[in-house]
Formats: C-alpha cells, sequence, structure tokens
C-alpha cells in the first residue's frame, strides 16, 4: 500500500499552537523583555529596563567556583541543597533580619528566587484557587499562578498611599476561594517598603482568612531608610510564610541562579517533591559561589547597597528636576515616576522615550493595576549613564510639555 504523505500533512495537521495548553497559550509576553529585545546591541540607547545590577560578582566569588571546577566539584549536591550552604543561610537571616529556620528541614536552595516561588505555587494551589497579587508587582506573578491552575487576584495600590498593600485592600479581595496571598517588598517596580507598624493589620487579616503567604524578599537588602521587616518575623505569621529570596539583586549574581525558600518543614518537603522530579538540585557550582558570598562577601554587598542608594537620591531628584513626580523609594533600585503630565499612555511614553531620546524605560501597565500613568527606571546602573539618561529624558519631557 502506498501512502501518500503530502495528501496526509495537508488535510491532517492541525496548527501547533492547538497543542498548547490553554494555560501557555493566553499568557502574555513580558512586557520587561519587550523593551529589553528592542535595545539589546544597541549601545546608543542608555536602558534603565532591567532589573540586574551593573557590578560583575565579585573576584573571590568567581574563584571560588572557579577552584571547585579545578577540583571536580561537578557533581549532584542533595536535592534541598549543599548542607553547609543550608547553614549559612540559616545563619544569615537569623542575622540580618531576625527569622530563625531549621537548615536540615526548613530550607531549600533553588534556582534562582524565580523557582522557590513556582515550587510554591504549584505545591499550594488546588485549581480554582485565588492567588491575591498587590500589584503593580513583578511581572511573573499572575502568570505562574495561572499555569499552576490558580486564578490571579490583583489587588491595586496607588501612589497616594506610596503603593503600599492596606489591610483594608486585602479584605476587599478575599473570598471563600482565597488561599494565597504573595507579598513584594521592598518592591520591584515601585520600592515601597513595609515597617512592622504597616505588618501588623496585614497579619491579622491573614490570619482571620487562613491565609498561606508567599513573601519574596529577594529586595530585603536594598532597604535604605531603616532595616528591611521580614513578614515571617511578625507574630504568628513564620508558619503561614514562604520565605522566598536568592542571591541575585544584593549579590550581583544573576546569572548563577542561585535563590532559596524557607518554610514549615511540611511546606518545604512538599516543595522538595517537586524540585527533586523537575531541576534534581540547584547547580552544585552556584552553590559553592552563593557559600563564599555569604560567608566572605558581605562587605562587597554593603559597598554595592551604598552606591545604590546614591543613585536613587541622583534619580528621584533629577526626575523631580525635569517634572516627572517620583515617590522616593525606599528599597530595591527602581524608581517610579508619574508621566501623566504628558498626557500619553505609559505604553506610547516608553516606546517614544526609546525612539525619540534613545533611554529604554518600562511602561508601568506591565507590573498590572495601578501601574498606568508610570514608568520603572531601574538605576542599577552607572551615575555616568544614570545622568546621561536624566539629561535626554528632561529635553523630552520638555518637548511634550
Amino acid at each position: 500500500m502506498i501512502v501518500n504523505e503530502e495528501h496526509l500533512t495537508e488535510t491532517n495537521r492541525k496548527p501547533m499552537s492547538s497543542y498548547l495548553a490553554p494555560s501557555v497559550r493566553e499568557i502574555k509576553p513580558s512586557g520587561i523583555r519587550k523593551f529589553f529585545d528592542l535595545v539589546s546591541g544597541n549601545k546608543d540607547i542608555i536602558t534603565l529596563g532591567v532589573g540586574e545590577p551593573d557590578f560583575v560578582t565579585p573576584w573571590h566569588v568567581r574563584e571560588a567556583c572557579v577552584y571547585s571546577l579545578e577540583r571536580g566539584f561537578t557533581g549532584y549536591t542533595s536535592n534541598a541543597g549543599m548542607p553547609e550552604l543550608r547553614e549559612a543561610i540559616s545563619q544569615y537571616l537569623e542575622n540580618s533580619f531576625h527569622v530563625s529556620y531549621d537548615p536540615a528541614h526548613e530550607i531549600l536552595a533553588t534556582v534562582g528566587g524565580s523557582e522557590a516561588i513556582d515550587l510554591a505555587l504549584r505545591a499550594l494551589i488546588t485549581p480554582g484557587d485565588e492567588i491575591l497579587i498587590p500589584e503593580p508587582c513583578y511581572i511573573s506573578y499572575s502568570p505562574i499562578t495561572s499555569i499552576g491552575g490558580g486564578i490571579p487576584v490583583g489587588i491595586e495600590t496607588t501612589a497616594d498611599n506610596h503603593f503600599k498593600l492596606t489591610a483594608e485592600d486585602l479584605e476587599a479581595k478575599i473570598t471563600p476561594k482565597s488561599k494565597i496571598l504573595i507579598l513584594c517588598y521592598p518592591s520591584n517596580p515601585t520600592g515601597t517598603t513595609m515597617t512592622y507598624e504597616d505588618w501588623l493589620p496585614i497579619a491579622k487579616v491573614v490570619e482571620k482568612h487562613d491565609l498561606i503567604v508567599i513573601s519574596d524578599e529577594i529586595y530585603a537588602e536594598l532597604t535604605y531608610d531603616g532595616k528591611h521587616v521580614s513578614f515571617p518575623s511578625i507574630p504568628g505569621m513564620k508558619d503561614r510564610t514562604i520565605l522566598v529570596s536568592g542571591f541575585s539583586k544584593a549579590f550581583a549574581m544573576t546569572g548563577w541562579r542561585m535563590g532559596y525558600a524557607c518554610a514549615h518543614p511540611d511546606l518545604i518537603a512538599a516543595m522538595l517533591k517537586i524540585h527533586q522530579y523537575t531541576v534534581m538540585c540547584a547547580p552544585a557550582m552556584g552553590q559553592v559561589a552563593a557559600l563564599e558570598a555569604l560567608t566572605n562577601g558581605l562587605e562587597e554587598k554593603d559597598r554595592m547597597i551604598e552606591s545604590y542608594n546614591q543613585r536613587r537620591r541622583l534619580i528621584v531628584q533629577g526626575l523631580c528636576d525635569i517634572g516627572l513626580d517620583c515617590h522616593e523609594p525606599q528599597g530595591a533600585f527602581y524608581a517610579f515616576p508619574s508621566i501623566k503630565r504628558t498626557g500619553l499612555s505609559s505604553e506610547e511614553f516608553a516606546q517614544r522615550l526609546l525612539t525619540e531620546a534613545k533611554v529604554a524605560a518600562v511602561p508601568g501597565t506591565a507590573f498590572g493595576l495601578g501601574g498606568e500613568g508610570f514608568i520603572r527606571c531601574s538605576y542599577a546602573t552607572s551615575i555616568a549613564q544614570l545622568n546621561e539618561a536624566l539629561e535626554r529624558m528632561g529635553k523630552f519631557v520638555e518637548k511634550l510639555t
């Protein structure tokens, strides 16, 4: 029997997109990456778009990795991560943020903080659960919630309250299907931080409605006025909270993809089951580098943070001077100025700023509710670049107004 392969191809083939899971097919591409791809390789453009330190990972951290490779340390580690690394993370969190975790049963080393958030959601979500997400926020929370079968529920925060979550706004969004609250303070994209007094009423709502909290504290070290208050340090919140953090931002280790999650042993055990079947373990060389960073890299970390603080003051003052109102970010390395006075939407402003002034910033709408009328400017770049960007932006805004 002769089969007409051409006929089979023409008549039986469906569009490849029809094979995709609906939850994936419906996800929109990253608004940040859209602008990053536009500027990639163009040396005339100053990018304030991507949240990546301009510092290179300190040499002794890189050297520790190189030495581990020379010694042949290239195999798997424990699924949960090297015991020495988990011990160092435990000690660091206790010393820095007054939260205590058992390194043997309550800490999991992950492939960046992003994997930790994904693991937490997949371990907790039953399809149809509602996941509460204060916005504007990090762009990944809503898509990975949807992929896991959850329903993302945005809670809009506003500039009038410095983009802080309030107990009243949280309570207003809670339904019988609400299960998880995702927090990110210091905030990406707004730079907002929360005090102990800010957290107390939030904690009462969390307890009242029996919520589990995923607290993304990747920018904890980048808190400029006062000390970072870790949500699990609030009385009664530790067992309800999965603390997520990592080394990308404060330690200038984005490409190493090293993060961690800390939580009640039952939650970590569930996340570990998914982790061991998907990635096995975080890269051994990255774990060595992370251990070195925690052991001998705290002074470099502090120097980098002081540099960010100088840049923070520069960019906030510069944005205000050119007529873009900007609340003072207390953490992270982002400014979130208002562009409402220009009459342009966030998307229009960012697009024209890129094409006409050769400065890349991210439209606030990429970060969800409350983002319209704002742009995100990362100041994790050199002071010379920031000064040039502000000069270009000033001329651009002057033409618009």
